[in-house]
């Protein structure tokens, strides 16, 4: 499904599940590192910079609720979170989500849903906090609000360029007619080809001269940024 390796810390103290996501994760070529209490798993996410921590809440020393949160205290930077539980009630994971939590999974929970979580957090949290995402020949730089295709810098307008980067943002998933109108224009208004001339002025721009469209349609759903490499898209910090 995916080829990127995530650098996981699994806080657990039931063998038998910890091993169950081991073998899982492991065969699937993620790094994993392992506790079984809470104040061992809070001393390892404050010293190595992990992808995500997979945190259960019943935990013998510390609780994984006060784990999540003295995390957050002290960690100097954000290290997304999800919390695995029997617990099911609104109430708890309300309080989960309070402390920090990124994500809530139940027990029992399938090992297939927890990988795709964890890819899906792990580049949600990329996405939000790195300045130029990059998808095969295509290179987003939000601070510069610069495009380029294969080196060649594309003069967006600025609706293309916001279009793009809701497209971007949402990678891999398809972005309805709907979600797009409402992150552009909100609650206002707007003419019914505005946005069909808007992705057609970018497809001109983006698509035309290159080898391949990168804009999709999804007939009857919405449209798609499609990256035909099968090299994984990646983000990069342009602060380091």
């Amino acid at each position: 499904m995916n080829n990127q390796s995530l650098y996981i810390l699994v806080v657990e103290d039931q063998q038998s599940i910890a091993q169950n996501i081991a073998n899982y994760m492991e065969d699937k070529g993620h790094v994993l590192d392992f506790a079984t209490q809470g104040d061992q798993g809070l001393e390892l996410a404050l010293t190595n910079h992990y992808d995500l921590v997979i945190l259960d809440l019943n935990l013998p020393v510390m609780d994984g609720l006060e784990v999540c949160k003295q995390l957050r205290k002290q960690a100097r930077h954000h290290v997304p979170i999800i919390m695995l539980t029997a617990r099911d009630s609104i109430e708890d994971k309300i309080s989960g989500f309070t402390l920090g939590a990124d994500d809530y999974l139940t027990k029992p929970f399938s090992l297939e849903e927890l990988e795709v979580r964890c890819f899906a957090l792990s580049r949600r949290h990329l996405l939000q906090t790195n300045d130029t995402l990059i998808f095969d020949q295509l290179c987003i730089d939000r601070k510069r609000q610069r495009v380029t295709r294969s080196g060649q810098n594309l003069e967006l307008h600025t609706m293309g360029y916001r279009i793009l980067t809701i497209l971007a943002e949402a990678y891999p998933q398809v972005v309805s007619r709907s979600k797009l109108s409402q992150k552009l224009w909100g609650d206002e208004p707007t003419e019914s080809d505005a946005l069909r001339s808007h992705i057609y002025q970018l497809r001109n721009m983006l698509d035309k001269p290159f080898d391949y469209p990168m804009i999709k349609t999804m007939h009857g759903i919405g449209f798609l940024l499609n990256v035909e490499s099968h090299v994984k898209s990646d983000v990069i910090n342009n602060d380091k």
